[in-house]
């Protein structure tokens, strides 16, 4: 069975916790372990997410431009490109430390094609790094061109979350895949780049949500499941209310009349929902905890035809 695994980002740092190397790398660990309890006899293709990572490195950058140094900070796309590659160092290394040794492994930086014409660049959502007063917002928008946003009593920086269309490096995927290699990309979405009207392909400072990105791989993949593995147990509805309940298995159809928060299970839905109503193959969300259940078909939200 082919099956894309798309990581939450508690898979690499849990709620609350400083964003060290050890900490990460010890997250990522736990969820090695339970990717190689299902790698045997799968094909398995894992993505990931990368905002803390990425607002990380853009902190660093504008603390470095704010002392005097005269650089300015990466654009998004550059830091995309750096933490894909980080967060896939690290995942290999430890999937390579529980799987056989003569398992390959890969890491493949992705694009992926947004639409200029998108309408999420007119209405900036996503939001990236730390949390400011509304002073310092107002004065770091006005320097760096930012759309800001309230976050609870403080403002965020946020951008553009646009759809994705097309993976450029789904055929070197593809055949890595079918060549028996556990294969880790469309890290954070993958890297935003769109065409100029004179044909030229550059990165733009958006973020393109992960799930989306997942599902849209596991279709041109033609995965038999997708897995979208976070920190709960499924999808409820009625959440945090004493009617909430476990969704244990749902069709398209019926994901459609429900509502979710966009910024938590909203996205992870509607991935699920496209992945299968392109397919007719399922997709489960659930906890990475459960991994194993999940595949076996006991455990988590199944989304199906039927």
């Amino acid at each position: 069975m082919r099956i894309v695994i798309a990581l939450g980002g508690n898979a690499l740092l849990r709620r609350g916790q400083p964003m060290t190397a050890e900490n990460q790398r010890e997250n990522i660990a736990a969820a090695a372990e339970r990717i190689a309890a299902v790698a045997s006899g799968n094909q398995i293709v894992v993505a990931h997410g990368n905002g803390p990572q990425v607002g990380l490195l853009a902190l660093q950058a504008a603390a470095y431009h704010d002392l005097g140094h005269g650089v300015e900070p990466y654009p998004l796309d550059v830091l995309g490109a750096q933490t894909e590659a980080m967060i896939g160092y690290v995942i290999e290394q430890e999937l390579g430390n529980r799987l056989p040794p003569d398992q390959p492994l890969a890491t493949v930086l992705t694009m992926i094609e947004v639409d200029p014409a998108d309408p999420a660049f007119a209405h900036p959502t996503k939001p990236i790094g730390p949390v400011y007063d509304r002073a310092t917002a107002e004065r770091l928008a006005a320097v760096g061109g930012w759309t800001i946003a309230p976050d609870g009593d403080m403002f965020r920086r946020v951008v553009a979350s646009p759809k994705p269309r097309r993976i450029f490096e789904i055929e070197p995927i593809r055949t890595l895949v079918e060549n028996g290699t556990v294969v880790i990309c469309a890290g954070g979405g993958g890297i935003p780049t769109m065409y100029d009207a004179d044909g030229t392909l550059h990165g733009v400072e958006a973020v393109i949500d992960k799930d989306l990105a997942s599902a849209l791989l596991a279709r041109q993949l033609a995965a038999d499941l997708l897995v979208i593995a976070t920190d709960v147990d499924g999808v409820y509805t009625g959440w945090g209310t004493t009617e909430q309940r476990l969704v244990n298995r749902v069709t398209p159809d019926e994901l459609m009349r429900m509502r979710f928060a966009s910024g938590s299970m909203g996205p992870k839905v509607e991935a699920a929902r496209t992945f299968v109503s392109a397919t007719g193959n399922d997709a489960v969300i659930g906890a990475l905890t459960d991994i194993v259940d999940i595949v076996a078909g006991s455990a988590g939200t199944r989304v199906s035809i039927a």
